[in-house]
């Protein structure tokens, strides 16, 4: 069976894609799924925290894979990730930004980049997750355009809800021009505060955003918890950690999860 591709996307920075993706990639392994975490940013938060061991500035990443400059494929650049079933495409240094420097002067076929070096490794694994970058650029294009799902990474809270809009209509841009077969597997509310009234107030703004156009957004909301990061930067899952408050979190992952993969076998 060819992968599912999810790719998560906002183009706000802060609204925790990285954290979010890490801990959906420990949901699947934990599902037993064969998981391949593809690091899209140039920050590079994903690989310092899912990767195995250490990847060095100069050791070859996505970057490679991507760049018409470059001899490496992805499958020459796939690194152990933190679980068995676990493999991740990298991203360290400054070389990914060079990259997008490179797809904005680019012709015909930029936007497929990243699509066609997945093709080559989709059939290895049941789940791939891509952690676009904060952005709607030609690196975030490129997720898009590999992807068949979109996750929708947000908070609720004002600007959330305004930018919602531009994103989603760059997702219908991608999806006329570059991948008709994308569509938006849900919206998932990070860092939600559920006991303001501001947080309920604009959780059910966009959950009737989202609704006026047919979106589904995953119940319930992933709360505000210091755990949910300081678990990813210890680079441990939620179900590692050892209080019920991080089990019980966990298990709000793979709900998430179940649901963003739809029927699987």
């Amino acid at each position: 069976m060819t992968a599912r591709i999810l790719a998560l996307c906002n183009q706000k920075g802060g609204v925790g894609k990285s954290t979010t993706t890490f801990h959906l990639a420990r949901a699947a392994v934990l599902a037993g799924r064969r998981v391949l975490a593809v690091d899209l940013d140039p920050q590079g938060n994903l690989t310092t925290s899912i990767a195995a061991e250490t990847v060095e500035e100069d050791q070859p990443g996505l970057a490679d894979a991507l760049s018409k400059h470059a001899d490496e494929t992805l499958r020459d650049v796939i690194v152990p990730g933190l679980w068995p079933g676990l493999d991740l495409v990298p991203t360290s240094g400054v070389e990914l930004g060079s990259v997008r420097d490179e797809l904005v002067i680019a012709g015909a076929g930029r936007e497929s980049r990243l699509r066609a070096a997945l093709r080559e490794v989709a059939d290895d694994y049941d789940l791939i997750l891509i952690d676009c970058a904060p952005s709607l650029d030609q690196l975030t294009s490129n997720g898009l355009t590999a992807a068949d799902g979109v996750v929708v990474v947000t908070h609720s809270k004002l600007w959330s809800a305004n930018g919602l809009t531009q994103l989603l209509d760059t997702i219908a841009l991608v999806r006329e021009h570059y991948n008709a077969q994308l569509d938006v597997a849900g919206i998932l509310i990070n860092q939600h505060e559920e006991n303001t009234v501001s947080g309920r107030a604009w959780l059910d703004d966009l959950t009737e955003a989202a609704e006026a156009r047919g979106l589904r957004v995953l119940s319930p909301p992933v709360p505000k918890r210091v755990v949910i990061a300081d678990a990813v930067e210890a680079s441990k899952g939620l179900d590692e950690w050892g209080s019920a408050e991080a089990t019980a979190l966990s298990g709000l992952y793979s709900g998430h999860l179940t649901t963003l993969e739809g029927v699987r076998a």
